[in-house]
């Protein structure tokens, strides 16, 4: 199905809510709401390791354990480029909608499970599912929101993310009142149940390039729409890996998702050592702070850069700056802290910080790549991100289990910092939304 199959996008009803002044701020909401069951079904799983070591015993191996969180990450990483090929081709509201009914149904699926072997293989095909995503939501966003605002409607769909990373905090709690099996079956239903609302609701945003091409490829042979596609992929690699500002933007991506993945896969478990609490109170600790310090970092982040780019087109990256530079001492905080005061102070500095950080990568990104190649853009930063972010859980995994992980949390202050550098000497944009 290409972007242009769907009739839904024409003319009559649905093309009038398309166009109107509100619908774009429509399309953020509904996908806040899949930006929360995205990050929830994920987050869900680290915090009820203990009570699901109950009856998988191997799971209370951390470095076992630590396995299961990499291999999502692994395969999150491998699919990231190719589902924002797919992303900048095809309508994106069908990928999303595909998207979610998959993951969702995996979460179902893992309050079934019985054996170790059993949630790794689902955990792995939740980072298939999970994939398609976020590529395709940003790009859409990005489409609807090409001017003064686009920081802020990114920054608020990411706050779906924080939500929906707090609320996973929840797990052991809910767990432990009735159970981990059926905390996965309601939260997996949830989603599937949220895909019809979607189906009704969502429309896919016109893209010119893709429709003047729309008769061409309606009469095509097969051979040749695929021919062509092709040559479409390789065009928008070739442009992506011949410009500089892309690599830099990778670099700073990917070496700030080592703490962003760190924090929601090992950061519950830091705090439940050094506190020395239970798990079902060191989770919501360790994902509300963080996420109402997001929330108000791309409150804040957000339409700063909006108001700041237009009269200095480096506006958002200095912005984005300013979050990094916090989530420096917020992780040796993290790392070093041993009192309930310092885990609090900690993750909301690392929490407003990232909120402005993250607020500004995908308009940041639209200053140096046009709409035709954003999606595979931001896949490609989803996959490098993902994979350092696998090594480092691996290894904080290790780190655990010799009781050093604060060691490693404070260490990538040390990443974050020259993220900083790189992103503040090499991007100079020349426009604002490059088309």
């Amino acid at each position: 199905m290409t972007n242009d199959s769907i009739g839904a996008r024409g003319s009559g009803r649905s093309g009038v809510l398309c166009n109107s002044n509100f619908y774009p701020w429509v399309v953020v909401g509904l996908l806040w709401v899949v930006a929360l069951l995205n990050y929830m079904d994920r987050q869900i799983l680290s915090t009820m390791r203990e009570a699901m070591a109950i009856d998988i015993l191997a799971l209370e191996d951390k470095i076992l354990f630590g396995k299961i969180m990499a291999a999502f990450m692994w395969i999150y990483g491998i699919m990231s480029p190719l589902s924002g090929m797919v992303a900048d081709r095809v309508n994106r509201k069908w990928l999303i909608v595909v998207s979610l009914v998959v993951w969702s149904t995996v979460t179902l699926l893992m309050g079934y499970a019985t054996t170790y072997e059993e949630i790794y293989v689902l955990r792995a095909a939740m980072g298939v599912s999970e994939a398609l995503y976020i590529p395709a939501a940003l790009s859409l966003i990005a489409d609807y929101f090409t001017g003064k605002q686009l920081s802020l409607a990114i920054g608020i769909h990411m706050t779906g993310l924080y939500m929906g990373q707090a609320v996973g905090g929840f797990g052991a709690f809910v767990a432990k009142h009735i159970s981990w099996q059926s905390t996965f079956h309601w939260f997996g239903l949830v989603g599937i149940v949220y895909g019809i609302v979607l189906v009704v609701l969502l429309r896919e945003k016109r893209r010119n390039s893709f429709e003047t091409a729309r008769e061409i490829r309606e009469k095509a042979s097969l051979r040749t729409v695929l021919a062509g596609n092709v040559r479409a992929v390789t065009g928008s690699l070739a442009t992506l890996f011949t410009c500089v500002a892309f690599y830099a933007i990778l670099f700073f991506f990917a070496t700030s998702s080592i703490p962003g993945w760190a924090t929601k896969n090992w950061l519950p478990t830091l705090f439940a050592e050094n506190l020395d609490i239970d798990m079902q109170w060191a989770g919501p600790i360790a994902t509300i702070t963080i996420a109402v310090a997001s929330f108000i970092g791309v409150m804040t982040g957000g339409p700063l850069a909006d108001r700041w780019s237009p009269r200095n087109l480096r506006g958002r990256i200095y912005v984005s700056a300013i979050g990094l530079g916090m989530m420096v001492p917020a992780l040796v905080l993290m790392g070093f802290g041993s009192s309930l005061a310092a885990a609090v102070s900690a993750g909301l500095i690392f929490g407003l910080g990232y909120g402005m950080f993250d607020a500004n990568n995908m308009p940041i990104l639209c200053q140096f790549v046009s709409s035709r190649s954003r999606a595979t853009a931001y896949g490609i930063m989803n996959m490098s991100g993902l994979f350092i972010g696998a090594l480092a859980t691996d290894v904080l995994g290790g780190l655990a289990e010799k009781g050093l992980m604060g060691v490693g949390f404070a260490c990538m202050a040390g990443t974050v910092l020259l993220s900083l550098v790189v992103q503040l000497t090499v991007l100079r944009p020349v426009s604002l939304n490059k088309e």
